[in-house]
This record gives C-alpha cells, structure tokens and sequence, in this order.
C-alpha cells in the first residue's frame, strides 16, 4: 500500500436534495425527500434537514411520510442530476486519468497518477481546490477523503460529511480504525454484522484480534480474508478508470429473515423498481433481467430471462423478475434479495417500435375503389400530467416547478435558482399556457464572462454556434437583468 494519502474519495452531499435545494429558493433550508411518490416507493436522497426526522435513503417513502409529514417531496429528475454529474466528473478528471465512478454523485481519484498530489500537503492542497471548484461549478457541496487506499478514502470523506474534508495521515489507520463498528468495513451489511455480534465481535479492533483463521470459519474463506485484511488497514485495490457499465442491480440484506412468501414477491417488485430508476439515471435500457435470492443458509441462487429486445419499462422488469421468482424456493427464509439488468443498449422497445411505426407510416395507404376522403376519427384527449418538483414554464408567469397536482388541478410556484421565493398558483391541468420546462443551470456565468465569451464568439467563423455555456436562461434576478423591483419574469 502506499504511503501518502494520494487517493481521493468525493461524495456529493446530499446530492438529488441539495440539487433540488439550490433549484428551488422556496427549499433551502427545509426538509426535501427525493424519491418514488407511489405506495411502494422508496427514498432516493434527503436533505439533512429531513434526517433530523430519522429518514434515510432507501426507507418506504410511507414511513418517511410518517416521520416527516410537512417535507417537500419530490420526483427525481434523473436527466438534471446527470448534466450535475458531468460537471463534477470533469474537474475530477481534469485532476488524474485515473477517475473510477461509483455513481453520480461519488468517485475515487488517484491524485498521484495525475500528478496532482505526491504527499500529504499537496493532497491536502488539491482536495480542498476541488470542493471549491465543485461550488463554484455546481454551486453544491462534496466532501472529500484522502488517505492511502480506496477503503480508508471512503471512511474519510464520511467522516468528513457534510461540506468537509480529512485526511488519514500514513501510520494512524489502525488506531482510527479500532474502535469503529464493523459495520464502517465494506462488504459488512445488516445481516454480516449481526453475525459478527453473536459471535463477540463489534468493533473493528475485535475483528483483528480474532485472527484470520477465526473469520473463515465465521464467514467463510473469501470473506473471512477480506475481512481480516481491511481491519488491518490493509487494502490494495487500484483506482480503476471509468469502464462501460456491463450491468446495473440492486440488492437488499434483511435484518431478519423474511419467510412470507407474499412480502418476499412485493421486496422483488420494489427492487425492481429501484433498479429501473437506476438504468433510467444512467441513459440505458437492458434486455436480460437477473434475479438473486440469498437464502437463509447463505445458499445464493440466481436466475435470468432474456427479453426480445432491451427495454427500461419498470412493468415489463417486474413481470420477469416476479417469473423468475416463481422457480425459487424460498422455504426457510430470505436474507437477501437483488434485481439487476443486464445486456445494456442505449434505447429501448419502445424506441424500436416508434421506429417501426415510423416506417409504416412512410408507406402509401391502399384505398379501396370508390373511397372517398377518410374521415379522421376523434380521439379521447390524453390527461396530461405533472410530476411533483418537475420544471414548467407559463407563457404569462414564467419558469417555476410543480408543487402537485390532482383532482384536475396543477399547483406551480414560480421561482428560478436566481430568484428570491416565488409565488404559488393553481391551474387547470390542461391549461394551454402551462408546459413541461428543461431544468435551469445552477450556475449562470457573470455578465463580464458572457462578454468575454461574446468576444471570442465574434472572432470565430460568421455561422458557427456560439459557446453553448455563454447562452443564459430567460428568467435572471434582477441584480443581474438590470430590472427593478420583483425578479424578472421569463417570457416563453
């Protein structure tokens, strides 16, 4: 292992809230709960306001409604979340070609292999330049870890959350690590560490004084090394460069062993779920679905369908993965489940069959002999409808959010990043003047940037596209559009 604290670990805080937070003026500061809106749906993200209330990411969003009944609660917004992520992820890269994503929101970076850090100081120096350009980028917060390997990283920028940064000086790992729970040592879940529990072993210091040959028998040889190994500090695992996602799944360990047959059917729904919202994130759509089941004697079984074609409808997921149930025995308990896909392509069946429609659309209809004019028949107008948090624009008020809707009704509060707190309306839900609306940038550029951005558009070739950050929204604060009183309202 190394011995300067060269690898860095950046986990954005709070990520899909403080997103929505800094989107919406009318949030800050309040309790925000990102995720599934439906009976099964789940938390995404939350604000640490609404942890104050013990919610948490992954909890039934019923029981977050429970905790935290006056929160704001919203729809994910994957497509902006993501324009978010590339940001973050090209001033990591601009730092080392060795930048390994674990989602949107976090990554490891080797700082040594970019030449940006080399010891102590110069790591310090370059993780605490990185949180600053990630505000004013993103105009969000990450906290940093460095340490000397990827594991202690990521134990460094937890305990750096939120909006910090710690470095695990060379020669103080294993004090650091011997009082903490075992719980803090990858690969350790819910039912691992219960294991553990029964057998004496809480801490990270315990699991060393066990030794090694006790681990295996407790949990096996591979597990049991690896273990032993990270409560020794020890972690030799390279920051891997980004590579293309060859699959994506979800899995959940029970504390308690699930044996109802009807609830172990509704976990894989809900699983199912997540990890449709998880391909959507990532712009993929896959045509093998996989089903995992660890039974309660650590037995592991895993089944597999292929589709016809790739999809990412979260309907057609389900339906295979509760098939691919059906040929399982789950008598005895349940521990762990998991639903992921596989086969990834960048479209989907419906984007095959709006391509087949296309096609058939370009072909001469055949009319019969002595046909007039076809009639076109009338067809029943389609409800439209209006996710909570999604963006909307007004050609009267201007760029604002939906609130929520029903009973035919949709509540919109217009407001802007750069706005003060707008106000709320209420309209029809078919109301003309009302459409969806592409998210603002956090960030807008200052006018002296934007000039100079003009300036060197004006000495490009005459017909060329100007700088796609130099473009602005509609909708400025008026310290910025040089208006007076209320915030300017965007037209459409």
């Amino acid at each position: 292992m190394r011995s300067a604290p060269t690898i860095l670990h950046l986990d954005m805080d709070a990520f899909f809230a403080s997103a929505e937070q800094a989107s919406k003026p009318s949030l800050r500061g309040k309790a925000v709960i990102v995720g599934g809106l439906g009976p099964r749906g789940v938390v995404a993200t939350c604000s640490y306001e609404a942890r104050v209330f013990g919610v948490h990411s992954a909890m039934p969003m019923a029981q977050a409604r429970r905790l935290a009944p006056n929160a704001a609660y919203l729809v994910p917004r994957f497509g902006f979340y993501r324009v978010i992520s590339d940001q973050v992820m090209a001033l990591l890269r601009a730092l080392s070609p060795l930048v390994e994503p674990l989602s949107l929101d976090e990554a490891f970076v080797d700082l040594e292999a970019g030449g940006a850090a080399w010891d102590e100081s110069s790591a310090r120096l370059a993780g605490g330049k990185l949180r600053a350009d990630i505000r004013a980028v993103t105009g969000l917060t990450g906290s940093v870890g460095l340490a000397a390997s990827k594991m202690l990283a990521k134990i460094a920028s937890e305990q750096a959350k939120p909006d910090g940064l710690v470095v695990i000086e060379p020669g103080t790992e294993r004090a650091m690590l011997a009082p903490m729970s075992v719980r803090t040592l990858p690969g350790v879940g819910p039912a691992t560490g219960d294991h553990l529990r029964r057998a004496g072993i809480t801490t990270v210091d315990e699991i060393a004084e066990a030794g090694e040959d006790e681990l295996v028998r407790l949990l096996g040889k591979a597990h049991g090394h690896a273990l032993y190994a990270m409560a020794l500090a020890h972690d030799e695992r390279p920051v891997v460069a980004e590579r293309e996602t060859k699959s994506v799944s979800v899995e959940d360990t029970y504390d308690v062993d699930i044996h109802d047959r009807v609830r172990v059917g509704l976990e894989v729904q809900r699983l199912a779920d997540r990890c449709v919202r998880r391909l959507r994130g990532a712009g993929l759509s896959g045509r093998t679905i996989v089903l995992k089941v660890r039974r309660y004697d650590f037995s592991t079984l895993t089944r597999s369908e292929t589709l016809r074609g790739p999809t990412d409808d979260p309907g057609v997921v389900r339906e295979a993965a509760a098939r691919l149930l059906d040929s399982v025995d789950t008598t005895g308990g349940v521990r762990l489940l998991g639903v992921g896909v596989s086969g990834l392509a960048d479209y989907t069946q419906e984007d095959l069959f709006a391509q087949a429609a296309e096609e058939r659309a370009e072909l001469p209809v055949p009319v019969e002999e002595g046909e007039g004019e076809a009639v076109e028949e009338p067809q029943a107008p389609v409800e439209r409808r209006w996710a909570s948090g999604h963006d909307v624009r007004h050609a009267e008020h201007g760029h604002g959010w939906v609130q929520g809707s029903g009973l035919g009704r949709v509540t919109v509060r217009f407001e802007t990043p750069y706005s003060e707190p707008g106000r709320v309306r209420t309209f029809r839900i078919d109301d003309p003047d009302l459409e969806p609306a592409e998210p603002l940038p956090l960030v807008l550029r200052r006018p002296a940037e934007t000039d100079e951005i003009a300036e060197d558009d004006d000495a490009d070739d005459a017909g060329e596209a100007p700088d796609q950050v130099s473009s602005v929204p509609a909708s400025l604060p008026k310290s910025w559009s040089g208006s007076e009183g209320g915030a300017a309202t965007s037209s459409p």
